[in-house]
């Protein structure tokens, strides 16, 4: 039987890390939820101290709002840096965060932020593992919106096998409770990527989500070439290797179950 673990959770409340919370929970493991809305902030470090007390691992899959570069790189190199000093301080025995598939291949912005913050944690002293998402089903309509102006989205050809935010947050609750021998040095330097169970392409994805809404919106395929992501969206770049722990359903099935067809 698993040993049951006191497991903070940066980020508790968002996308995936409340799936992480749920799911730690349901295995029967004592989660301390983190966020800045919880009254915990890993950049003040305002309740850090407390709530990392007594855990023997830390979660962090903390977002930043905005995909400004220098912003996002100080707000995940920052939490890295805190959550190393006072997360080695309270005896935390484990860290693993949650990347970007391809994110070393950006040239910028929020996909470069993230390249920092994952040499940021494996630089740190407490033994790190980072795992590397395709893009989330949930962040469909999050680009469609980004992308729209009147009543026309212009997305970019993204090659990716999207994935549902529940399969990555079980993803790292496995691994978050893996075996000591998943954070010795060595094994910290192998590559570890989750994504969905088939290769997609962005704007077809965009498509039947708008169908599914029953929307106007046309969706048309483009980019621009200022955008740190067009030189990577195109290249499959952002596609899982060999390797990757790949988990359903696909978009068109979480769809199905999360979106509501529109009335007619």
């Amino acid at each position: 039987m698993q040993t049951r673990m006191r497991i903070a959770v940066v980020g508790a409340t968002g996308r995936v890390g409340h799936h992480v919370a749920e799911v730690l929970a349901e295995r029967g493991h004592e989660v301390v939820p983190i966020a800045r809305s919880l009254g915990v902030d890993v950049i003040t470090r305002e309740g850090l101290t407390e709530a990392l007390a007594g855990a023997g691992a830390v979660v962090d899959a903390s977002t930043w709002p905005t995909p400004d570069e220098a912003e996002a790189t100080r707000f995940f190199t920052t939490a890295a840096a805190n959550l190393h000093e006072l997360g080695s301080a309270a005896g935390v025995r484990r860290l693993v965060i949650v990347s970007i598939i391809g994110t070393d291949h950006f040239e910028g912005g929020y996909g470069k932020a993230k390249f920092a913050h994952e040499k940021a944690t494996l630089a740190g002293p407490i033994p790190s593992r980072v795992l590397r998402a395709a893009q989330f089903h949930e962040f469909v309509e999050e680009l469609v919106g980004w992308a729209t102006r009147d009543d026309v989205a212009t997305l970019p050809d993204m090659r990716t096998q999207l994935v549902a935010a529940r399969t990555v947050g079980e993803a790292l609750a496995d691994l978050v409770t893996a075996p000591d021998s998943e954070f010795t040095p060595g094994a910290a330097g192998t590559l570890l990527e989750v994504a969905g169970p088939r290769e997609e392409r962005l704007p077809e994805a965009a498509r039947l989500l708008v169908a599914r809404r029953g929307d106007d919106l046309r969706i048309e395929v483009g980019s621009d070439p200022n955008d740190p992501y067009s030189t990577v969206a195109a290249s499959g770049a952002l596609l899982p290797g060999p390797d990757a722990t790949l988990g359903g359903p696909t978009y068109a099935e979480w769809l199905e179950a999360n979106v509501p067809v529109a009335s007619r």
